[in-house]
């Protein structure tokens, strides 16, 4: 691709950090069917992970999208439908390898290895596309908000064993005890932010050494790798909370770490692909406890 798609991608994050904007909430309502399904989708309702949640996030925002459901110009038309005249489309992303063949300076022989790389193509949102099945377009019937306890959320956060107790003032996960603390839930503002909260320190919980082992060279508090790894916890909330189809609003003390994230996107344009990648293995991390703990149950 003619511009470096890591730096296209962190210019565009760090430019709505720095209005205050966290381009990974998720922009979905009931305004969609697919809308309780609240990752991007991709045409086939397969969902986008990592980067490219956050980056079709963000176009939805910007754009003003209601539908998470995403095609190619091509798909589009193998569904008989055509995408709107002067619609421009969005970048997403994914994984490549070349191989390469080079001189060992050792041996004096020829040797292949593999390079890494990101491939960009782009994808059209079903808003702007005409003609497609009527299922595409479907609209959600409207849903009640509510003020107690959601019960597949506690189930999900029961099933991944982890330590959690409640009591005092404060968030946070104890590397030295591996436990997550949390503040009583009456004490929240509203449901929803109780389990962003939740899935925040709970994503922390995974970076233990007999987990995911997630260390960043952190070697105090607010250094590069502190920050990366609120990064990590934030997206992996923002996965989480989509994937139970919550919609939390900011929390407060997530305010201050945005000069932090800044920081280290402004040192380094892979580091949102970095702390995406180890949030998408976290939120896969916490779900595939799910199936193990069901599997234990049956």
């Amino acid at each position: 691709m003619k511009a470096d798609v890591y730096e296209r991608i962190t210019s565009r994050i760090v430019a709505e950090l720095e209005q205050g904007v966290r381009p990974w909430l998720k922009p979905w309502n009931a305004e969609h069917a697919a809308g309780r399904i609240t990752r991007p989708l991709r045409f086939n309702g397969q969902p986008y992970q990592g980067i490219n949640v956050l980056m079709l996030w963000g176009e939805s925002v910007a754009k003003g999208y209601a539908a998470p459901i995403w095609l190619t110009f091509k798909q589009a038309c193998e569904l008989g439908a055509h995408v709107r005249k002067g619609e421009h489309g969005s970048l997403v992303v994914y994984a490549d390898r070349i191989r390469r063949k080079e001189m060992d300076d050792a041996t004096g022989e020829e040797a292949e290895r593999e390079i890494p790389f990101l491939k960009g193509y782009t994808v059209f949102n079903v808003e702007q596309v005409e003609g497609l099945p009527a299922h595409y377009y479907a609209v959600a019937e409207p849903r009640l908000d509510t003020v107690q306890r959601i019960e597949r959320a506690d189930t999900f956060f029961a099933a991944t064993g982890a330590a959690i107790r409640h009591g005092g003032s404060m968030a946070y996960y104890s590397a030295t005890d591996d436990r997550v603390q949390m503040p009583p839930f009456e004490s929240f503002r509203d449901t929803e932010s109780y389990y962003a909260t939740l899935a925040h320190e709970v994503t922390h919980w995974t970076q233990h050494g007999k987990r995911l082992d997630r260390e960043f060279g952190r070697k105090r508090w607010g250094d590069e790798g502190y920050a990366l790894e609120e990064l990590v916890a934030e997206l992996g909330a923002a996965f989480l909370s989509a994937d139970l189809d919550l919609t939390p609003e900011p929390r407060e003390d997530h305010a201050s770490y945005i000069a932090s994230w800044l920081k280290v996107l402004k040192n380094d344009k892979r580091a949102i692909f970095t702390a995406a990648s180890h949030a998408q293995r976290a939120a896969d991390y916490l779900n595939g406890l799910q199936v193990s703990r069901e599997a234990q149950a049956a």
